[in-house]
């Protein structure tokens, strides 16, 4: 069905002004989807972005590369040198991962998300930077053990999620038990988490899910951190647009730091 312009009963706004309203909004939105797809282009040739494409298949592409494994091959293949490998999960634009890969440039950090579009800009700031010790996989969260494999992965950041208020959806939520339980095969035994919202609810539901799962030990964790005389973590001085947003909304920012016991 064709769209069709309504105008309010009663309305004193001249036709042609809701005209060129209407008519900027679907500019807007054609403007938008272009650059969206300009961006997926951008990705393809970006030499530290892979992505899945098949949610069944643990084989990612990079560019023009296709069907590559790098299960276990991310320090051998990708970095081309061994180190610590950091994850953050829910990357969205990828402050976190280009900011801890800037501090930390012995350390490899590699972002994870599903929306090319907002991966876009981290990996194009990191190439623009130079940063050779972080990458990004577009790929869903859920698929996470079929790219990693056994002692790969040291230390996770998961950074503003979305926290799934709805109950039916509680094993969407990045701590629950069932994402818990995914992490587990790729960790390392001396491996550290960090979560960081400004959901109460899922700050709540995290510290109830590590509760009561039982390889899970919380170090720390604090329901406002810019309360404190001082950040209980360092890297959480690293602020990302959402977080900056939830800020001038005046809601606060909660951490979790917890460890995992790996077999």
């Amino acid at each position: 069905m064709k769209d069709k312009l309504v105008l309010p009963l009663g309305s004193l706004i001249p036709f042609n002004i809701c005209v060129n309203q209407y008519i900027n909004r679907y500019q807007f939105i054609a403007l938008s989807q272009r650059n969206k797809l300009k961006k997926f282009a951008d990705i393809l040739r970006f030499s530290n972005v892979y992505e899945n494409f098949n949610p069944l298949s643990p084989l990612l592409q990079n560019g023009d590369v296709i069907d590559i494994d790098m299960k276990g091959k991310w320090n051998a293949e990708h970095f081309k040198k061994d180190a610590k490998i950091c994850l953050e999960l829910a990357c969205g634009r990828g402050e976190y991962s280009v900011a801890l890969a800037e501090r930390y440039p012995k350390t490899h950090f590699i972002g994870l998300d599903i929306k090319g579009a907002r991966i876009w800009q981290g990996a194009k700031k990191a190439i623009e930077s130079k940063f050779d010790n972080v990458a990004f996989v577009r790929a869903r969260i859920e698929n996470i053990p079929s790219f990693f494999a056994k002692n790969e992965v040291s230390e996770m950041w998961i950074t503003f999620p979305d926290p799934f208020l709805r109950d039916s959806k509680e094993n969407r939520r990045l701590t629950s038990h069932n994402f818990l339980d995914r992490y587990l095969p790729f960790l390392r035994p001396d491996n550290v988490l960090h979560l960081k919202t400004d959901s109460p609810e899922l700050y709540e539901f995290t510290l109830e899910s590590l509760g009561a799962f039982e390889k899970a030990t919380i170090i720390k964790h604090f329901d406002d951190i810019y309360s404190l005389p001082e950040l209980p973590h360092p890297d959480l001085e690293f602020k990302t647009y959402y977080e900056k947003m939830h800020l001038a909304n005046s809601k606060t920012i909660k951490y979790v730091q917890f460890h995992l016991d790996v077999d």
